[in-house]
């Protein structure tokens, strides 16, 4: 009894988590839940339950909304692993640490976006 009840609390958390990535992916791309549902073919309170952890996705629609949100599915699974730091990025790393707390986290933010846009463009998408 003890063991389903943390498996489901994991469950859960996992939702909450992959419902703030996906909040975050789409409003990073500037589309609003509206605009996502016609694209799913989904009631827009769908797509509120998904960001919510409330609903679940399943791999079709998650991998709909990698596409949409121009992201690797492992960027919302968490799958992703971290690649090694080259020179010239710790370089960027170093000049990076001047900026204030918003630019750095935009900064990150932007970074992510073209990182996995170049793994979807791999993928033969754009």
């Amino acid at each position: 009894m003890t063991a389903e009840r943390i498996g489901f609390a994991v469950a859960e958390d996992e939702s909450l988590v992959l419902g703030a990535k996906l909040r975050e992916a789409r409003e990073y791309v500037g589309l609003k839940q509206d605009q996502v549902a016609q694209h799913m073919e989904l009631p827009r309170t769908a797509v509120s339950e998904i960001e919510n952890g409330r609903r679940g996705v399943s791999a079709i629609e998650l991998k709909k909304l990698a596409r949409l949100y121009q992201r690797p599915v492992t960027w919302f699974t968490g799958e992703e692993t971290e690649p090694a730091v080259p020179a010239d990025v710790a370089f960027l790393a170093r000049t990076a640490s001047d900026l204030s707390d918003n630019d750095r986290q935009e900064l990150q933010r932007f970074a992510e976006f073209l990182r996995s846009r170049s793994k979807v463009s791999g993928d033969g998408r754009s």
